[in-house]
């Protein structure tokens, strides 16, 4: 059984992710459930958020890592843009040595806070996100990046 973030209003098509990792496109919406389908997002081409939002989750999800690359390298989601995402999603960036640490606005350090890293900014969004930010579904919502 999957789950499905909400359709936004500009809706271009949907996004699946299959359970052999697979991220396909498609222009109609879900009809029913399926059992080889983890997750479905709407996709809004003009919203940098619905992007974001897509990669961070597909990659945390076990989507295959080298699509989830290209979708980031097309729709521009890069290192420079992970900061004002960032902001606009409530959560904390920064660079620690080497690799991108991501966490909460209270973020603190990593033995009294959340925390996701990675070589990329991305990367340590899903990182986050494996640890607990698909269960607070409240953040979704709350991105607004066009």
């Amino acid at each position: 059984m999957y789950k499905q973030c909400p359709v936004p209003e500009g809706n271009d098509g949907f996004c699946y992710l299959h359970t052999n990792g697979d991220l396909i496109f498609q222009r109609f919406g879900p009809e029913e459930d399926s059992d080889l389908v983890r997750r479905i997002w709407p996709i809004d081409l003009k919203s940098r958020g619905h992007a974001w939002v897509l990669c961070i989750e597909a990659l945390a999800m076990g989507a295959k890592r080298a699509r989830v690359m290209e979708l980031a390298e097309k729709w521009g989601i890069s290192d420079s843009d992970a900061p004002e995402f960032a902001k606009r999603a409530h959560l904390s960036l920064s660079r620690d040595g080497n690799q991108w640490c991501a966490g909460f606005n209270h973020f603190q350090n990593v033995l009294k806070s959340q925390g996701g890293f990675g070589a990329t900014a991305l990367e340590a969004f899903a990182e986050l996100a494996r640890e607990g930010l698909l269960e607070k579904e409240l953040w979704y919502s709350n991105v607004r990046y066009r």
